[in-house]
């Protein structure tokens, strides 16, 4: 029997090697690469390749994601390329950002709306006080032979051209022709014209320089290095140090939140869900209705006594008898309330009968210190038998 199973075993391992020789005769090593796509740093840094650029070329590059502490920059020495969304800027601060320039600063922006001819104005503050405008050009809109146009423009991309003194080439650069910028003020001395739009114009604002895009997409890492995009920029900021604002509008906590914990947010919000129909639920018997049957008049009067006795005090129901005692007095005799004391005594000792003693110690009012139980009686019950008699 075991030698039977060690026989088998032999077979077993002998057929296993064969089968791994066949394998390794017939395999062929081979590489790949995989493709994991841009670092997070790339995604979150659209212009990332545009800062390596800059320091290669010995720039000193500071980003900022605020326009507050823009005009604190030094003047005369930083060009400050604004690339990011301006629509939370401030009047007042378009108005020192301009002051900054005429100081000697060298400002980059990307225009952001389009000329309004109803209200003679576009909105965006540096371009209305600059006297800049920028349409939206119809070439290629009209929908004749557009998929012909939309393959001649893969092949042969509209190209800007940068003209300057002393070259003998221009400078091709890929911004978008949809979009063309017009020098109302007639202050532009350089441009870059496409066959039928303008989309950079630079123009002297005081002593400072001031250079407007229709848009800056040409130096986001994808097309940087594309046509002669890193040379404009290059060009744009020679012999300066650069500050770079690309995203000035913040997302605010709850959008933080739904982007990076979207599965905590649901925990949370079944938690509470959960929680309150928890604390909802009844617990124990339901309470039986209470008795509606009317009290008896004893009862309500008692309870009336008890609460002026425990809130108005001794000194008040006293007071309240006497002058019941005094109201039927002076209705039985005329000119009573003008009488002294001593005579209010004998009158009323002779309408009740009582002593005078009885009815001096009825109508004498408590001390300030509240009296004893024993002695609030007596006084009650003196009063009581003095109206009685009345």
């Amino acid at each position: 029997m075991i030698y039977r199973r060690a026989i088998y075993l032999a077979l077993a391992a002998v057929l296993l090697g064969a089968l791994l020789l066949f394998a390794m005769n017939k395999a062929t090593p081979y590489e790949e690469v995989i493709e994991h796509g841009p670092s997070p740093q790339v995604r979150s840094n659209p212009y990332l390749a545009a800062e390596h650029f800059l320091a290669d070329q010995g720039r000193a590059v500071t980003r900022t994601e605020s326009v507050t502490g823009l005009v604190d920059l030094q003047p005369d020495t930083q060009v400050l390329l604004l690339l990011g969304d301006r629509s939370e800027m401030t009047p007042r601060q378009s108005a020192r950002l301009l002051a900054w320039v005429a100081d000697g600063g060298h400002l980059v922006f990307v225009a952001e709306r389009l000329w309004n001819e109803r209200t003679a104005s576009s909105g965006d503050l540096l371009l209305d006080t600059l006297n800049l405008q920028q349409y939206e050009t119809t070439e290629g809109r009209d929908g004749k032979d557009v998929a012909d146009r939309i393959a001649s423009a893969e092949k042969h991309p509209p190209l800007t051209r940068l003209y300057l003194e002393n070259e003998n080439a221009p400078a091709y650069l890929a911004f978008d022709t949809d979009y063309h910028l017009y020098d109302a003020g007639k202050k532009a001395h350089a441009w870059a014209n496409s066959a039928g739009a303008t989309h950079m114009l630079q123009l002297q604002h005081g002593n400072g320089l001031v250079t407007a895009l229709t848009d800056s997409w040409i130096w986001q890492n994808d097309n940087i290095a594309r046509y002669d995009h890193a040379w404009l920029l290059w060009y744009l900021t020679q012999d300066r140090d650069v500050t770079l604002a690309y995203r000035t509008e913040h997302n605010s906590l709850l959008q933080q939140l739904l982007r990076y914990f979207p599965e905590a947010l649901v925990a949370l919000l079944l938690m509470l869900i959960f929680t309150t129909w928890h604390l909802a639920q009844r617990q124990g018997p339901l309470l039986a209705p209470p008795d509606r049957g009317r009290r008896q008049l004893q009862e309500h009067l008692r309870g009336s006594a008890d609460f002026l006795y425990r809130h108005a005090g001794q000194r008040y129901l006293l007071s309240n008898l006497q002058r019941d005692i005094l109201r039927q007095a002076c209705r039985r005799h005329p000119g009573f309330e003008t009488l002294g004391h001593a005579e209010q005594c004998e009158i009323l000792a002779k309408f009740s009968r009582l002593s005078i003693d009885s009815i001096d110690q009825a109508l004498r009012s408590l001390a300030a210190k509240p009296a004893s139980t024993a002695e609030f009686t007596t006084q009650v019950a003196r009063l009581q038998s003095l109206r009685n008699a009345l």
